[in-house]
């Protein structure tokens, strides 16, 4: 099935250029593996290399590069999977972090470390998200 027919609601709502990456790696990812699951991880990391989630949609990131730990791994490791930081960049500064919890109004931001700001602005996504789908 082509890829945007399966288009994340995420990614609709996102710029062409991130609907672009995911639809093209997506595509490429289903010859290669096979519809289903691996083919949606891959075209997630692709988009997660240049692009961070921000609410309810992605934004181009500041410097292209893995959003986490997970993304870092290479070969073996990677296929193993493990967790990830549903698409915020948590290797951006701690005043990224700060900036970004702000626009999502992530109460009692001033007092977390990266680690806490990383946990709260993906729930506050998650928030964001399941918000937009139900309107």
């Amino acid at each position: 099935m082509p890829a945007k027919d399966e288009m994340p609601s995420t990614l609709e709502r996102s710029p062409k250029k991130a609907q672009s990456t995911w639809a093209k790696t997506h595509d490429s990812a289903v010859d290669q593996y096979g519809e289903g699951e691996r083919a949606h991880r891959t075209a997630f990391a692709a988009v997660k290399h240049s692009f961070e989630k921000v609410g309810d949609h992605w934004e181009p990131k500041d410097e292209k590069g893995p959003s986490d730990k997970q993304a870092e791994k290479t070969g073996e490791a990677a296929r193993k999977g493990g967790r990830t930081a549903e698409g915020v960049d948590a290797n951006a500064t701690k005043k990224h972090l700060m900036d970004v919890a702000k626009r999502l109004d992530v109460e009692g931001r001033s007092r977390m470390n990266k680690d806490e700001l990383v946990e709260a602005i993906k729930k506050a996504n998650a928030r964001e998200t399941r918000k937009s789908r139900n309107s």
